[in-house]
């Protein structure tokens, strides 16, 4: 089976949607052997930043001489962009012979695309003998795929309400959702967020006698810096290479990670996976700087507080620029509304685009949220033509594509031809 008719399959199971539970990858982890069992890891879940704070965990790791395995979601461009060992992606032959191979075990268990995913992904990691095996979740904490994890220990990076529908209406039930990771034995970090979540979290740590660090605890803000202090480590300043402050509370979050959990005493090494991230894990779309005349940044922004973080980076440099546009596709089950009020005296255009996605919101939503706020905007039908006709426009001008990681999914691989 070659890797496109393997991909079509594997994307096919997106009809199931997303499907919580554990019962059917726990069925089909054991009858390949229950890789899982096999790995150690570090697990991580929430809102927002915890691909990149996982990003920054894994590059630490790997300065540090581990062997590392690295787990996240969605891909940008390409599919094996989600599964990777030392930086370098899973290579196509694996990804077609595991489902060939599991074909028969994939439909008796009745799986989803992120159930066969994460399973190929934990096989992976124990056939490439990695050391350490860094797993973000894909949605929530209590009921995902990879929730059949006994880490070494748990991260949860700042909780915000989204998936109301699926993991409650208020920040409680969803810091419970999320919590549902910490496992007796690990160590638990949580980032910065309000104190009703922390509680709920303390409470299930307590619970299984997790050790608990919060972040607040261990820094120091200074104007834009921020200092970390533990008592194995002093960072006053550091280089972190993803743009906004936001980045900066995850580095931190990471570094207290590894040097909590870690025996990591040389402050080089964990400043050095943080300067290295982007070559070491190949992170994209973190206010990514695709263009610079015109300026083309690209932002992974998802939700009201991504887009408020988003924002709070432009403003600083919006000054720059002739024009400042928005290209903007989102879920529909995300705040569109509070995403949008956030956008809306920034941008001097915005233009909507409906991704082809299952979850995808469609236009006629996005203009009657719009309409509802007086945002002015144009719809995008041809997003190449777009995109060339921004390209080829005044240098001083700046498009920003936010609001879904599925929409720089579609931008990247048409920017990669329209500038080679």
């Amino acid at each position: 089976m070659d890797i496109q008719d393997s991909l079509n399959k594997l994307f096919a199971l997106h009809q199931f949607d997303v499907k919580l539970g554990l019962d059917n990858i726990k069925g089909f982890l054991d009858a390949i052997a229950n890789p899982q069992e096999k790995l150690k890891t570090i697990h991580i879940a929430g809102s927002n930043g915890k691909g990149s704070t996982s990003s920054f965990i894994a590059s630490i790791l790997m300065e540090a001489g581990y062997r590392t395995g690295l787990y996240t979601s969605p891909h940008f461009v390409k599919f094996n962009e989600r599964i990777s060992v030392d930086g370098k992606l899973i290579s196509d032959d694996y990804i077609a012979n595991f489902i060939d191979r599991n074909q028969k075990k994939m439909e008796e268990f009745h799986l989803t695309f992120f159930e066969v995913t994460t399973a190929m992904a934990f096989e992976y990691f124990v056939f490439m003998g990695v050391d350490i095996a860094v797993i973000e979740t894909g949605l929530g904490g209590r009921l995902d795929a990879t929730n059949v994890l006994n880490p070494l220990a748990c991260v949860i990076t700042p909780i915000s309400l989204e998936h109301t529908n699926i993991l409650g209406e208020d920040l409680e039930h969803i810091a419970f959702e999320k919590s549902e990771i910490i496992k007796p034995g690990s160590k638990t970090f949580i980032g910065l967020m309000p104190e009703k979540a922390i509680k709920v979290i303390e409470k299930k740590a307590n619970s299984v006698k997790s050790e608990l660090f919060c972040l607040e605890e261990y820094i120091v803000e200074k104007g834009d810096n921020i200092q970390l202090y533990t008592e194995e480590i002093q960072f006053d300043e550091w280089l972190v290479p993803l743009i906004g402050k936001h980045q900066k509370y995850n580095a931190a979050l990471a570094a207290l990670c590894i040097a909590k959990s870690f025996d990591v005493d040389d402050p080089s090494i964990i400043t050095n996976g943080i300067k290295n991230v982007v070559k070491n894990t190949k992170i994209q779309g973190r206010y990514e700087i695709a263009l610079n005349k015109p300026r083309i940044i690209l932002d992974s922004a998802h939700n009201p507080e991504g887009v408020e973080s988003l924002v709070n980076t432009f403003k600083l440099e919006k000054a720059n620029y002739s024009k400042s546009i928005l290209l903007f596709s989102v879920m529909r089950d995300k705040n569109i509304k509070q995403m949008l009020l956030t956008v809306k005296d920034l941008f001097d255009e915005i233009y909507f685009y409906e991704l082809s996605y299952e979850r995808t919101a469609n236009i006629e939503m996005l203009k009657t949220i719009a309409d509802s706020l007086s945002i002015k905007y144009e719809i995008i039908d041809d997003l190449k033509l777009f995109l060339t006709q921004f390209i080829n426009g005044p240098k001083d001008n700046c498009l920003v594509a936010a609001g879904s990681m599925y929409l720089l999914g579609e931008v990247k691989p048409i920017l990669s031809k329209l500038l080679s």
